[in-house]
């Protein structure tokens, strides 16, 4: 695809889908933020109800944000420059979100064999740790990797066949394995 040229119907799509996944996150984080208890791995200790919300509020705040940026980047992929910076985010947000799942879930599974604990900050005055690392493995840590790869497909469509696209992922892949090999170190506590 030349560089000057609007998107096509793939990174259309792709982005609704990003968006919409991003969205439907947010709004899990704003049930908690209004007051939802349902599925919480434990108790929150008395007195830090108050705390737990604002933090699912800020997150629901900057997850429905974040939401908002595939759709808003549509409308530059045909500038030369906004598309290099648009790349660039979408390889950020992909290698971040894959990597910040991977190494959780690997977290979670250790956990759950007995072999690393998960703490949680003083605000929780129970955790049930089974159902806490179920929880992540199953329910947050797909939606990570899942956002992820939407920004990394609308990269890869939008870069189209050819060597850049595979300077792309490869060096995407690449930061995703340096940084699963330094999370493993962190969480066995070798680092």
């Amino acid at each position: 695809m030349p560089i000057d040229t609007p998107p096509a119907r793939g990174p259309v799509r792709l982005s609704v889908l990003g968006a919409f996944w991003g969205l439907w996150y947010a709004v899990y984080r704003g049930y908690y933020a209004a007051g939802g208890t349902a599925f919480l791995p434990g108790v929150v200790r008395p007195g830090a109800e108050a705390e737990f919300r604002a933090i699912n509020l800020f997150g629901a705040v900057v997850i429905a944000a974040a939401a908002a940026l595939p759709l808003l980047m549509l409308a530059f992929w045909s500038h030369r420059w906004l598309r290099l910076a648009q790349l660039l985010v979408c390889w950020g947000i992909a290698v971040g979100c894959c990597m910040h799942a991977l190494v959780a879930a690997l977290q979670r599974v250790l956990s759950l064999a007995g072999l690393v604990r998960v703490d949680y900050p003083p605000l929780w005055a129970s955790v049930d740790h089974r159902t806490a690392d179920l929880q992540d493995l199953f329910f947050n840590e797909p939606w990570f990797l899942l956002e992820g790869l939407a920004f990394a497909a609308i990269g890869w469509v939008v870069l189209g066949p050819g060597r850049a696209r595979r300077r792309w992922v490869g060096s995407g892949l690449a930061a995703v394995a340096l940084l699963l090999i330094f999370g493993v170190l962190v969480i066995t506590g070798l680092v």
